[in-house]
């Protein structure tokens, strides 16, 4: 497959379907996020009453998809006890349920029999994966996409398994 790789908005706005997304990594970091982390440590909370504060064009995109029928699920994989950066994430996860997300966590204790790819993905449509790659301290470093159908396959039958041990974000205390 052509390394061409398109955006995440992008690949959702042709979804018609369904989008899956696999985080396994306990620490991320996203340059993105630097402002709102170090925030969120100096003990800064989101407002999500105050929808204009941090809505951004993710949020849009996956609004935009649900309202078109498109289902939208993220499984996370997390050692116990979590990271600060799980605890930030977790803290923010109401605004991608907001979105339209639906969101689970996986203790990965849970996940020892549960075959996981080797890097994170969102798989768009049971078509297209789009892999993110990370370096060891959690910088993204690119993306892959991937087309063959065993790929697509294993990967979906990957998250299908965590989604199915998986703790709805509302029930997943840490």
């Amino acid at each position: 497959m052509p390394q061409s790789v398109p955006t995440f908005a992008e690949l959702l706005a042709e979804c018609r379907h369904s989008a899956v997304h696999l985080e396994t990594r306990d620490v991320y970091g996203v340059a993105e996020e630097d402002a709102d982390f170090a925030a969120w440590r100096d003990g800064w909370e989101y407002d999500l009453t105050d929808r204009s504060s941090w809505w951004n064009g993710f949020h849009q995109s996956v609004s935009d998809a649900v309202q078109r029928g498109v289902v939208i699920r993220r499984a996370r994989v997390v050692s116990e006890p979590v990271s600060e950066y799980i605890r930030y994430e977790h803290s923010c996860t109401p605004q991608n349920l907001a979105a339209g997300e639906d969101i689970r966590w996986l203790p990965r204790r849970l996940a020892s029999d549960v075959l996981l790819p080797g890097n994170d993905f969102w798989l768009f449509d049971d078509r297209i994966l789009k892999f993110g790659l990370f370096s060891g301290d959690g910088a993204l470093v690119g993306h892959e996409m991937e087309d063959a159908p065993a790929v697509v396959k294993s990967c979906g039958d990957a998250f299908e398994n965590v989604w199915a041990r998986a703790i709805p974000h509302v029930d997943y205390r840490i």
